[in-house]
């Protein structure tokens, strides 16, 4: 289970480490091999490989020295280290890479950086081992200097200056290669791990490797656009350590996911797998019910009953052959009042219920959402509200008291911002803060959906989902979303673990759909339901 801490609560987690047993020099070895065995699965694809090592004055220039010297171990590679301070001469990991013969160039000898932009614009491969999760903003102006100039580096890299006295240099084909490929040891150099907030010259990484947990900055953006594909390595920390065990904030992976998936069994039926009941869709929105219907059978819900106008009825009735359908009142295509005491007189039978994609919010269906929300004699299902079914709610005062238990929101950050009273750009300044106090306040599972969607409960726990794709930046989506939520309520999952589950699944056929078109801006809500029957098989599998 990987955890997501402060960098203030992991240097507590790395002093509770080292009083156990487990040394400093000790997680730093790991820290460095960790990273030495990730690069060498990527030199292993490039012929006469050269890299470049950017080596910071502490702990995370440690981690680069370890590195440095296991990658020149263990492969062809031509390793170069660019220290920004000269070390001890006490310095074991510097010894070594004296020992091993590395070329090693110092910043104080590179006053106009040439040195650095010709090591940096050479490499295959840069090691971003330069400041580490301890940065804070704003950077001083010597830390910028140096930043820009790899910059320059990287973004001119088929053009860079070539001394002669610069060896051992890398002789450039005359064909224009393939882009320096940047790993950030722990944290991108320049990204403030505890907030995402970045600096004009913060590195961008195409992949970031950190140790025993997560970091929220590493997860926040602006800073998460600069972390690229994000790996946590445990550097022999053990889950159980008490500093890291208590921790309630988690990266979801494939690993804590699949262990929350409803069981199948040979010898079941249809009912072992529960009813779903959709209550959605209007005459402006006759494809959300669809969406959201369909999703829910496709990640194993045993019976799905849409209830919705009769506009949507007729539109739909060809199109989807699997659901059965409750028709309710309607006027000019909106769901009424009138529609109450039929739909609440289902709970009885219903295992999960899904409140709200495309109802729209007119006066007669926001009459409707109150007066079942007013319903207090009755058993409900596990629930969640989504789309409309949020903008209605957000209409009504203290609406939180109103919500049977195990309810799960689903809104987007505009949404959010209209539940919560706050602005949007609250929202996103302050996600995890937001989720987890207006999941308590609430009483109310919120998922709150975006780069790296959050999942609070009101005891506390709260998951984060590793996915950034803009693939899912699309109409229709959300109600996949909801529907997967509800076909996993329907099969009896708990209602955090159904908000987690159904998250993931979303992310991973986002991604998947991308991948098939070759591109994420053609994916479609229709590409991700699609997608949904290989999620799962990657997750049962991963």
């Amino acid at each position: 289970m990987i955890k997501i801490v402060t960098v203030e609560k992991m240097r507590q987690i790395e002093a509770a480490a080292d009083a156990s047993g487990i040394s400093y020099a000790t997680m730093m070895e790991n820290a460095g091999r960790a990273t030495a065995l990730r690069v060498l699965e990527i030199l292993a694809e490039i012929e006469d490989p050269w890299v470049t090592i950017l080596i910071g004055p502490g702990n995370n220039g440690g981690d680069g020295l370890v590195a440095g010297r296991i990658i020149a171990q263990e492969s062809d590679a031509h390793v170069r280290l660019y220290m920004l301070k000269h070390r001890s001469e006490s310095d074991d990991n510097f010894a070594a890479v004296q020992q091993a013969g590395l070329f090693v160039a110092y910043a104080e000898d590179d006053r106009d950086f040439r040195v650095l932009r010709n090591l940096v614009g050479s490499a295959h491969l840069v090691i971003d081992a330069l400041f580490g999760i301890g940065l804070r903003l704003p950077l001083r102006d010597n830390v910028v200097k140096v930043l820009r100039n790899v910059h320059q580096a990287l973004n001119d890299s088929t053009q860079f200056e070539a001394p002669t006295y610069i060896l051992p240099a890398r002789p450039m084909p005359n064909r224009q290669r393939r882009r320096t490929f940047v790993m950030a040891v722990d944290c991108p150099s320049g990204l403030d791990c505890d907030t995402g907030e970045i600096d004009r010259y913060t590195l961008t990484a195409d992949e970031t490797i950190t140790f025993i947990a997560a970091k929220p900055g590493l997860l926040t953006f602006p800073g998460a656009r600069a972390v690229g594909q994000l790996s946590v390595a445990q550097i022999g920390v053990p889950d159980k350590l008490k500093e890291l065990a208590e921790e309630k904030f988690v990266l979801a992976d494939a690993h804590y996911v699949r262990r929350r998936l409803p069981a199948r069994t040979l010898n079941s039926h249809k009912g072992t797998y529960g009813k779903a009941l959709i209550v959605a869709g209007s005459q402006n929105y006759v494809g959300a019910s669809a969406l959201a219907a369909e999703a829910a059978y496709r990640v194993g819900a045993g019976l799905v009953t849409v209830a919705t106008s009769q506009p949507v009825l007729a539109s739909l009735t060809s199109r989807l052959t699997e659901p059965t359908w409750l028709p309710l009142p309607d006027e000019g295509g909106m769901i009424d009042a009138t529609a109450t005491n039929i739909v609440r007189d289902t709970f009885a039978s219903v295992d999960g219920l899904l409140l709200g994609p495309g109802l729209g919010q007119a006066e007669v269906t926001q009459k409707f959402i109150e007066q079942l929300l007013s319903s207090t004699d009755v058993d409900w299902p596990s629930m969640v509200i989504d789309a409309d079914g949020l903008n209605l709610l957000g209409k009504i005062d203290r609406w939180w008291t109103m919500l049977p238990e195990h309810t799960i929101v689903t809104p987007h950050p505009g949404e959010m911002a209209r539940l919560a009273a706050v602005s949007t750009s609250e929202v996103q300044t302050n996600r995890q803060v937001l989720a987890h106090e207006k999941s308590a306040e609430w009483g109310v599972v919120v998922l709150l959906k975006g780069a790296h969607t959050l999942i609070a409960a009101p005891d506390g726990r709260i998951v984060a989902l590793p996915f950034k794709t803009d693939a899912l930046a699309t109409a229709g989506t959300g109600d996949v979303l909801a529907g997967i939520i509800v076909g996993l309520l329907a099969q009896g999952v708990e209602s955090f673990d159904a908000a987690v589950v159904g998250g993931y699944l979303h992310g991973v056929a986002g991604e998947y759909a991308a991948r098939q078109h070759g591109n994420s801006r053609s994916v479609i809500a229709g590409d991700v339901l699609r997608a949904l029957p290989t999620a799962l098989t990657l997750l049962e599998n991963a």
